[in-house]
């Protein structure tokens, strides 16, 4: 809830505001393993990506692998290979790429550590992690998926804008022992498709700087302060109220968001009681859905009829993650 607030794009100007995001960790895992390879080689094995490998001093950073190779440059890690296995379905919308960064840097972190070196916090791993991909993506990024990479759990990220460091205070939403119980009211699909965030985030942030939906980007902080309010209050039906208001704003600035079946998976979640939302930038990737238990198992039968009717749709059978970087 709330993303696309994250970039400084748009928290320096609507800081008056108070913008907040909200996100949830789930238990689908990246890891990173390093092996040694060739002397002054890099090559990167990524599940969903074709291999790669090219001289430390020629890596290219447009590549659809190039946040690995910009990340590895900034270690000089020549005769590496990168081996990354994650369990989300690639560009999925669930953060994938920015939980491989996060990995990666922890990983070079260890291997720094071995030498004798000030292995990096948590925060600075997803400082820095943020920070290369940032200089790489063509766009403005956000941050919030870093941090639920790193951090693990249910939290609001409130983003001052006040030129401190640390530019974003942490708010746990749900405490760790409640955490089995709450990811019963969650259900989350992938549509079968890939998305490109960069598209519809590169509108969202066009808009904005012409000067149009600053209205309805207020609007969308007070859904995402509002359902971080229910959440803590244990008030589903406020939280998929608010989950749904957003999703309707942000279809309104962009319809694109959506597909035929990301459009009937809302609908018949709405149908259901629940609240739903796309996940990240919508455009493909996953949808995920918010309700009263007893609703969720209803509507789990019905998304499980949708998504039969495209290949590789499915529900994916996730909790929510508690730990962040191990």
């Amino acid at each position: 809830m709330g993303g696309t607030l994250d970039i400084s794009t748009f928290y320096y100007p609507l800081r008056h505001l108070y913008p907040c995001t909200v996100n949830i960790a789930i238990n689908l895992r990246t890891t990173v393993r390093l092996s040694p390879y060739d002397k002054g080689m890099i090559k990167v094995s990524s599940k969903g990506f074709k291999d790669a490998e090219y001289f430390l001093d020629q890596v290219p950073f447009d590549h659809p692998l190039g946040l690995i190779f910009a990340i590895a440059a900034y270690f000089r890690a020549g005769g590496v290979h990168i081996h990354i296995d994650s369990s989300s379905p690639p560009r999925s919308a669930l953060g994938g790429s920015s939980a491989a960064a996060v990995a990666l840097v922890s990983a070079f972190s260890k291997v720094q550590h071995k030498k004798g070196r000030e292995p990096l916090s948590r925060r600075k791993i997803a400082l820095l992690a943020q920070t290369i991909e940032a200089s790489v993506a063509g766009v403005p990024c956000g941050f919030q998926d870093q941090l639920a990479a790193v951090y693990g759990g249910v939290n609001v990220w409130h983003w001052p804008g006040d030129c401190q460091v640390p530019f974003f205070r942490k708010k746990t939403v749900i405490p760790r022992r409640h955490l089995p119980e709450f990811e019963q009211h969650l259900l989350l699909a992938y549509c079968g498709i890939p998305h490109e965030s960069k598209n519809v985030n590169k509108k969202w942030i066009q808009q904005f700087l012409s000067g149009k939906y600053h209205g309805l980007w207020a609007e969308i902080i007070v859904c995402t302060q509002k359902f971080a309010d229910a959440l803590m209050a244990r008030n589903i039906d406020n939280a998929c109220e608010q989950m749904n208001r957003e999703t309707s704003i942000r279809r309104k600035m962009t319809p694109e968001v959506l597909d035929d079946m990301g459009e009937a998976l809302v609908k018949s979640g709405k149908e259901k009681n629940c609240g739903v939302r796309f996940a990240g930038a919508g455009g493909g990737g996953c949808i995920w859905a918010l309700g009263h238990i007893e609703d969720i198992e209803k509507l789990r039968s019905t998304w499980n009829n949708i998504l039969t009717t495209r290949k590789d749709a499915l529900l994916l059978n996730v909790g929510i993650d508690s730990e962040g970087l191990l």
